[in-house]
């Protein structure tokens, strides 16, 4: 029995858990290991300001995008200087609808000037901030109106004052100025493949498609131009609404003719 414990070998000093060389020293390297992964402050701050530039960029580019009201052609839904956040998921993820109030690209010519060609200070900061969507476009190149017809969509105005029928349908449309009938000018269009006919809600001071039509421009926006859907005004905060009352106006309407 002592002979045997006697033949055990011994145990290394390095090795015996009661002197906590070992465990310090391990300690030691790891800890100091981690120091050595660890970035620097500066660039970790990078890394964090670049991959939330990438974040605000993606969404801009595909989700949602900022836009301010410049006129009161959208009277009384959206006031001057409003500021909306439009969807950019339709068209595409989903469809948009008659009523639906949205944002498109000048189509012709329809806003004269542009506020970038000579910048203020002011303005080239929101044009920075734009481009990653931390603010509207200053550039005032984008159009804010109502979807009154799609594709097919026969649309009429029978006389300056009355109302607007789609489709044979005379519409009751609670969303515009209450001072002024719906039509400022009688016209009679069918909508072609691929285009859009728009209207503000402040009918008699819009420049929309029944104006342009009416002054020979030609009033149809292309599919191609529409930014968006405007689903929100979120800035002033007062003003905070929802922009999803128009579809009910449309509801009877049937489809194309």
């Amino acid at each position: 029995m002592n002979a045997s414990e006697d033949s055990r070998p011994a145990v290394s000093g390095s090795a015996d858990p009661a002197s906590g060389e070992e465990r310090s020293g391990g300690a030691r390297g790891s800890v100091g290991s981690r120091r050595r992964q660890r970035m620097p402050l500066w660039l970790d701050t990078l890394v964090t300001m670049a991959v939330a530039l990438v974040i605000a960029v993606l969404v801009k580019t595909f989700l949602i995008q900022p836009f301010y009201i410049p006129s009161a052609s959208m009277n009384p839904t959206l006031l001057t200087n409003d500021k909306i956040l439009v969807s950019k998921l339709s068209p595409g993820v989903f469809d948009l609808q008659r009523g639906d109030v949205i944002v498109f690209e000048d189509p012709d010519d329809w806003i004269p000037g542009d506020a970038t060609e000579n910048p203020t200070p002011r303005v080239r900061v929101m044009m920075l901030l734009s481009m990653v969507g931390l603010a509207p476009d200053p550039s005032q190149d984008h159009l804010v109106k109502r979807l009154i017809g799609t594709s097919g969509d026969h649309i009429v105005c029978e006389e300056q004052g009355g109302a607007l029928e789609v489709n044979g349908t005379p519409l009751e449309e609670p969303y515009i100025n209450p001072q002024t009938p719906a039509c400022q000018a009688a016209f009679d269009v069918t909508v072609p493949e691929g285009k859009v006919w728009v209207m503000g809600d402040n009918r008699y001071a819009s420049a929309d498609s029944a104006w342009h039509e009416t002054q020979g421009d030609g009033g149809f926006v292309d599919e191609s131009d529409i930014t968006g859907r405007a689903e929100v005004i979120f800035w002033p905060t007062s003003s905070w609404d929802r922009l999803n009352d128009g579809r009910e106006t449309f509801a009877d309407v049937p489809e194309t003719p």
